[in-house]
């Protein structure tokens, strides 16, 4: 083989493994997850019990996906825009209350375990609050593609029809669960819509 070759081949080889680890490192395996119980699974659906959430939560404008400011307002807060100026480390998944009738659409980070427990910094922007979600069962369903209004309702109408089968009662809205960075792939993202139940 040519040392022409050779070169080459090292080259791609390099680029392949810092491609590599790179998405490793940016994709969701590289971030803590919020905890749950899978209570029952039947293919891309399932009943989940989370514990109760402690969460940075800002207001986010419907079908918006983060773009009305709403992501980088919390992402500023765990990139040390706090009191304490402390970073906190990204969990997955990202969550977003849809509207209602009563309140603003919400997006909430999970804060990590570790922080949770421990002392919790207070935003330095108004606009972003700590809040607990309420643990509970969810039914879920996961999906993939880009969270558009179409895929969503489809993930959502799909999730009621398996709930009535089950003859699960729902108690409130929608909530979306995104897992991975914006230059994800759609066929490679996780999504999810979780619905309370009774």
């Amino acid at each position: 083989m040519s040392v022409k070759k050779m070169i080459h081949l090292t080259i791609a080889a390099v680029v392949v493994v810092v491609v590599y680890f790179g998405w490793k490192l940016t994709s969701r395996s590289a971030y803590e997850s919020a905890e749950y119980t899978v209570l029952e699974s039947d293919d891309s659906f399932e009943i989940r019990e989370y514990p109760d959430l402690m969460m940075a939560t800002t207001d986010i404008k419907q079908g918006s996906q983060g773009n009305d400011g709403s992501f980088m307002r919390l992402f500023d807060y765990i990139s040390g825009e706090n009191e304490l100026k402390q970073k906190v480390a990204m969990t997955t998944p990202v969550f977003m209350e849809q509207d209602t009738a009563d309140t603003e659409g919400q997006m909430g980070f999970v804060l990590p375990k570790q922080v949770a427990e421990q002392t919790i910094p207070d935003p330095s922007d108004d606009k972003v609050e700590i809040r607990k979600r309420a643990g509970g069962k969810f039914a879920v369903i996961r999906f993939a593609g880009r969270m558009d209004s179409k895929t969503i309702a489809a993930a959502e109408d799909k999730l009621r029809n398996w709930m009535k089968e089950k003859g699960l009662v729902g108690d409130g809205e929608t909530v979306l669960a995104g897992y991975d960075p914006p230059w994800t792939p759609g066929p490679l993202r996780r999504n999810e819509a979780l619905i309370r139940l009774h």
